[in-house]
């Protein structure tokens, strides 16, 4: 699993998330007169769960005037009621940090968690997760994935060769002569067509693709088109796309993708972390 000791979101970043949640002052906690009592709180994982987040909560606590040390790393899998972070410091600085921290860590240990459930269930292939990501959280998100043992199947359009039907809509030549043309402007790159049936992949591995990125195949459909190519002297590299889950990720693998590519995680439900604040001194 992948482990990080530092935060993946700059301290610009972090404090942007921290003026968002308190962006003239903690109404409360001024009215009641909090400021200045010491303090301290513990995060502790309600529930089993792979861990994402702390390095970032614990700077956010941090940056609010707390100090704070974390007791698991981001990749770590936990069990109900471990012990994750702990901050101390005056009240208001534990409260400023308090909800966006926690918020942060579940929704990332919820990615990070399903990661880890799809990896395991399509052992030994590989899950890459895609670029789909909620607008505005790619950088945590893909810390989340790699928390649970996935893989980044394109970060963005700049840096890989992937051809839709709709890229193919403008196109006006035989399939040969478009891998051709990319073969020679890209030479350094796979070429990645997704495809939509057999047919279509027989197609596209006839004229050259390294890849065949099959779109919403069921693993009974992937079977059948990989029989065909290998039938027909063709082996390309399998990417199952699209409909992959945890409960029949197997079936893909028995079926012979060579890769699982999937945005399933980024829709994970938050995992619980449970906060308990203590009076000091």
């Amino acid at each position: 699993m992948y482990a990080s000791c530092s935060s993946a979101l700059s301290d610009a970043a972090l404090s942007r998330l921290l003026a968002d949640d308190a962006p003239v002052g903690d109404l409360t906690t001024e009215s009641l007169g909090l400021q200045g009592q010491p303090g301290r709180l513990e995060f502790h994982a309600r529930g089993a769960m792979t861990v994402c987040g702390v390095e970032e909560a614990v700077r956010l606590f941090e940056l609010a005037g707390a100090t704070a040390h974390r007791a698991m790393s981001s990749g770590t899998t936990v069990d109900d009621g471990t012990l994750l972070l702990t901050a101390a410091g005056a009240a208001d600085a534990l409260h400023r940090a308090w909800k966006t921290a926690q918020t942060l860590m579940e929704w990332a240990s919820g990615i990070a968690s399903e990661a880890t459930a799809l990896v395991r269930a399509a052992a030994p292939v590989p899950v890459a997760c895609t670029r789909k990501n909620a607008p505005g959280t790619k950088i945590l998100s893909i810390k989340a994935i790699q928390a649970g043992g996935a893989i980044v199947h394109r970060l963005g359009l700049s840096e890989t060769l992937l051809v839709f039907a709709e890229h193919r809509l403008f196109l006006d030549e035989p399939p040969n002569a478009t891998i051709a043309r990319l073969r020679n402007r890209q030479p350094e790159k796979k070429i990645v067509i997704e495809v939509k049936s057999a047919d279509e992949a027989s197609v596209w591995a006839h004229a050259g693709a390294d890849v065949l990125q099959l779109e919403k195949f069921t693993p009974a459909a992937v079977n059948t088109c990989r029989t065909r190519l290998e039938a027909e002297g063709l082996h390309p590299m399998l990417v199952a796309a699209g409909g992959v889950r945890t409960d029949n990720a197997a079936a893909y693998v028995a079926a012979g993708v060579t890769l699982i590519a999937t945005s399933a995680p980024y829709s994970a439900a938050p995992r619980d972390v449970q906060v308990r604040f203590f009076k000091a001194g």
